[in-house]
């Protein structure tokens, strides 16, 4: 039996169900063909979120384009204007939309919709980390946002990375500033000096948090079309995950209460390099 169309009045009421009120800031991740059939497809789940947060409000999605290759040596240039982001086609669809103001940065840009856009996208080049105190993620949690988990787990909910950030957890920075550049909305060319995520750090596993966030009252959770939604106050998960950081930094990973192995792994992956470099012929 086939599963009824979604349309976006089913959306924006099954988030009001869950607590969104008009005038509410939420920061979606999502899959589309989590939801089933939708009527109008992306930007009908789109137009679903704006329903639900009125003029008042805004929806913003992570417009990612960071990746392994980037480094100090190998900076990240690119047009914010036309490049893609590789975090779905509701985000894709968003960023793409007149009146979305995308935040200017390398590799963890925002698009957002909605009056307060501006406001939370404003400078994000200037931070000196993607994801922390200066950026939109933390700023949507200042404003009291919330974080809505569309047919993906927590395993994809960049906050965490602002935790981390916050909390200067050993393994998730590259070690030097990368020097990268953004072509912004105006189409003037922004220095964007940035230390970028490491990508050859521990294996994370930021759904460790989920019991703990239904515990608290902090994540609520239910059903649109056939698509599971999590609805987590923002702050309130940077809040909880930095208690448990605070004492093991490696608390968000597979490694927790074990991080001196990952230290000491790490330590012997770069003695190895390092004598690999010194037998090298000159």
């Amino acid at each position: 039996m086939m599963a009824p169309k979604v349309f976006r009045s089913d959306i924006a009421q099954g988030l009001r169900d869950l607590g969104v009120k008009r005038g509410d800031a939420v920061l979606l991740h999502s899959s589309l063909r989590s939801f089933g059939e939708v009527e109008q497809g992306a930007d009908g789940v789109i137009d679903g979120f704006l329903d639900a947060v009125g003029a008042e409000g805004l929806v913003m999605a992570p417009t990612l384009t960071g990746g392994p290759q980037f480094s100090p040596e190998n900076p990240p240039q690119l047009d914010l204007r036309t490049a893609p982001c590789w975090t779905g086609l509701i985000a894709e669809t968003l960023r793409k939309r007149p009146g979305a103001i995308r935040s200017v940065h390398p590799t963890h840009s925002c698009a957002v919709l909605g009056g307060r856009a501006g406001e939370l996208t404003h400078r994000h080049f200037l931070s000196p980390t993607p994801c922390g105190a200066f950026s939109p993620y933390f700023r949507l949690a200042q404003a009291g946002g919330y974080i809505a988990m569309a047919g993906c787990g927590l395993e994809c909910c960049t906050t965490f990375h602002t935790v981390e950030e916050l909390a200067n957890a050993p393994y998730h920075l590259q070690m030097g500033v990368s020097f990268g550049a953004c072509i912004g909305p105006d189409g003037q060319q922004v220095d964007t000096p940035c230390r970028l995520h490491s990508y050859h750090g521990p294996e994370r596993d930021f759904p460790v948090m989920e019991s703990v966030l239904l515990a608290k009252g902090s994540m609520r959770k239910g059903r649109i079309g056939a698509s599971m939604l999590r609805l987590i106050s923002a702050m309130e998960l940077i809040e909880l995950a930095l208690d448990r950081v605070r004492f093991d930094p490696f608390y968000l990973t597979v490694y927790r209460g074990r991080g001196a192995d990952w230290m000491a792994a790490r330590a012997r992956a770069q003695d190895t390099r390092l004598a690999g470099k010194l037998a090298e012929p000159g």
